[in-house]
């Protein structure tokens, strides 16, 4: 059965970082779009989230790096599940933290899920797809409106 395309959106600053989860999630079965953002201000501004309006784009999923010049991670996390609009958007953290305070504040943001970011390929391989078999194969995310 085909699956329809997902619409993720990565909020990430290290480049590394980004083309490793690009290059990584090209490996993947599940038909999908990636858009790149590298710090949490511009992640805002692209949702529309401080407008009146919020903008057309609308992700399926979003991956989110704590660590994030101009808004961090926790205030990109803290703004989109007060918002009405974008609430009921899955955010999963992808962060190289693995501190207990850093993963409780996270999911008192209300993360979807947390997860600490792979070492190698071989490791990001093995997450992405314990990724794509459950956020993109198993759940049913909001459609898009």
């Amino acid at each position: 059965m085909p699956h329809k395309s997902i619409e993720i959106l990565l909020i990430e600053d290290s480049s590394v970082d980004a083309k490793l989860t690009e290059k990584t999630l090209q490996r993947l079965k599940t038909p999908h779009r990636l858009k790149v953002v590298r710090d949490g201000a511009a992640a805002l501004e692209l949702l529309g989230v401080n407008s009146l309006q919020p903008s057309d784009y609308r992700p399926d999923l979003i991956l989110l790096d704590l660590n994030l010049p101009k808004r961090s991670g926790y205030e990109v996390l803290a703004t989109l599940k007060t918002h009405p609009s974008f609430k009921i958007i899955p955010v999963i953290v992808m962060t190289t933290s693995d501190r207990a305070e850093d993963i409780y504040q996270c999911y008192d943001l209300h993360a979807n899920s947390y997860i600490t970011k792979p070492d190698s390929f071989k490791e990001s391989l093995e997450v992405f797809q314990a990724f794509e078999d459950f956020w993109m194969k198993a759940v049913r995310i909001p459609p898009r409106y």
